[in-house]
C-alpha cells in the first residue's frame, strides 16, 4: 500500500480507512439501550462502519418495526456526510441543496451521529424510537460515555 509518501512523482493509490470495531459498536448499542432506558423510550440502534455499511443493530422489543429501517438510514446518513442528521433540517431549506432530500436514503431526522475517534470518522450511529430529541440525548451519552467525540 502507498501511504501517500513517495520519493518519486508516482500518486498516492490508497488511503487506510479507519473502521469501528465490532466489540465498540456491541458496546454503543448497550450504551443507548441504557441511555433509552433511563431516557423513557424503545430504541432500535444501528451502527455502521466508515462507507455506511451496517456493523452492527438490535431493536428493543417494543420498538416499533418501523424503527429498524429509519435507524439504519440515519447511521448511513451520519457515516456518509460525517454530519449529525439534524443539521439536514437546516441544509435542505436551500434551494441548491433542497433536491437531495429525495434521495432514499438520506435522513434529516435527529438521532443519527458520525462516530468520530481523535478527528476521523469512523463510522455512523443511529437511533429510532423515541422523538428527535430523545434520540439525539440517547446518542450523545453513549458516544460521550464511550470517549467518541461528539460533531
Amino acid at each position: 500500500m502507498n501511504t501517500g509518501t513517495s520519493t518519486d512523482s508516482v500518486p498516492a493509490r490508497s488511503l487506510a480507512a479507519p473502521s469501528i470495531t465490532r466489540s465498540a459498536a456491541g458496546a454503543l448499542i448497550t450504551a443507548v439501550h441504557a441511555a433509552a432506558d433511563r431516557i423513557g423510550f424503545e430504541a432500535a440502534v444501528a451502527v455502521t462502519d466508515v462507507g455506511g455499511h451496517l456493523k452492527a443493530f438490535d431493536r428493543a422489543d417494543e420498538a416499533p418495526f418501523l424503527t429498524a429501517e429509519v435507524a439504519v438510514d440515519k447511521a448511513w446518513t451520519a457515516a456518509s456526510f460525517r454530519i449529525s442528521t439534524h443539521a439536514w433540517n437546516a441544509y435542505l431549506t436551500d434551494r441548491q441543496v433542497a433536491p437531495l432530500a429525495n434521495r432514499p436514503r438520506l435522513t434529516a431526522v435527529g438521532g443519527g451521529y458520525p462516530i468520530i475517534e481523535n478527528g476521523r470518522c469512523v463510522g455512523g450511529l443511529g437511533i429510532s424510537g423515541g422523538t428527535y430529541e430523545q434520540d439525539q440525548q440517547a446518542a450523545e451519552e453513549a458516544l460521550s460515555a464511550l470517549g467518541f467525540d461528539l460533531p
